[in-house]
C-alpha cells in the first residue's frame, strides 16, 4: 500500500533523497520490506515534490520509479532542502495514472496517503458533504486519497496544519472500517504524519530529519513509530505524541 518520505535538512538533489541509501524509496517500490499487507511491490507510479523560490515544485509518472529515466537524468539537478515522495501501490479498482499518484501539492503544501479507506467512495460521502462542489469535480483523481486531500485543504481555512491532519485522521477512522491511514503532510518547512495501521520510521541527525515508511539505510538513529501515533518533525526536534 505504497511507500513515502519526507525529508528536511541542508539541500540535496531531489533525485539523491530519492535514491540514496541500500533500503531507498526507490529500492522500496520492487523489494519493500514491511508492506503489511495490500501488496508486494509498489509499480503504480511514483512522484517527488520540493519546495523552491517560486513554491512548491513537482514532478509525478504512473510508470514505476526504476524505469523512468528523469530520475538520474533531471531531477538530480534539482535541488531543494524539503523533499516528500512517493511510491504507489494502487488499490484494486482505482485508476492507474499521474493524477492518481502523490504527493498532492498546492504553492504551499505536499501530502501523500499510504494506505486505504476501506468503504470508499461511500464512507466519504459525509466527510465531503461540505467541501465547494467545483472542487469535487475538479479532483485530481477518483480515489480516496484524492479525497483527503480536498478535505485536508478544506480543514486548514479553520485549522493549524497539525490540528487539520489530526481532524482528518479522525472522522476517516469513525467513518471507516480499520482503514489505514499513514497520512504525510509538509509545507517545506515542517513535516507531519499520522501512524495508522502501516509502518513508519523517523531519522534525525540534527541538521537534517527524514520521515520514511522504512528506514532507507541501516543507521542505528532510526527511530521506529508505533501505531495510532502522531509526528511533528523538523531538523533537531522530533515530537511524538497519541494519534487518538
Amino acid at each position: 500500500m505504497c511507500r513515502h518520505l519526507g525529508y528536511l535538512g541542508p539541500a540535496r538533489g531531489v533525485a539523491d533523497v530519492l535514491t540514496a541509501g541500500a533500503n531507498s524509496l526507490r529500492v522500496q517500490s520492487w523489494a519493500p520490506k514491511d508492506m503489511r499487507g495490500g501488496g508486494t511491490i509498489n509499480a503504480d507510479g511514483f512522484g517527488a515534490a520540493w519546495w523552491g523560490p517560486r513554491g512548491v515544485g513537482s514532478y509525478r509518472n504512473a510508470m514505476p520509479i526504476w524505469s523512468d529515466p528523469a530520475i538520474d537524468n533531471t531531477l538530480a539537478d534539482v535541488e531543494s532542502t524539503a523533499v516528500v515522495a512517493a511510491v504507489r501501490s494502487a488499490t484494486v479498482g482505482m485508476p492507474i495514472e499521474r493524477t492518481a499518484c502523490a504527493p498532492f501539492t498546492d504553492e504551499q503544501w505536499a501530502f501523500s496517503h499510504n494506505g486505504v479507506v476501506f468503504g470508499f467512495p461511500d464512507v466519504l460521502v459525509e466527510l465531503a458533504s461540505d467541501i465547494p462542489t467545483r472542487d469535487l469535480l475538479t479532483l485530481p483523481a477518483p480515489t480516496d486519497s484524492a479525497v483527503l486531500w480536498v478535505v485536508l485543504k478544506r480543514l486548514f481555512q479553520d485549522h493549524e496544519p497539525e490540528k487539520a491532519l489530526r481532524q482528518l485522521a479522525s472522522r476517516v477512522l469513525a467513518a471507516s472500517p480499520n482503514p489505514r491511514l499513514n497520512l504525510l503532510l509538509g509545507d517545506g518547512r515542517n513535516l507531519y504524519a499520522t501512524t495508522v495501521y502501516h509502518s513508519l520510521a523517523v531519522l534525525d541527525t540534527g541538521d537534517s530529519v527524514t520521515i520514511a515508511s522504512e528506514p532507507l539505510d541501516d543507521d542505528p538513529r532510526w527511530n521506529p513509530i508505533g501505531d495510532h501515533k502522531f509526528v511533528c518533525a523538523n531538523p533537531g526536534s522530533v515530537d511524538i505524541t497519541d494519534l487518538d
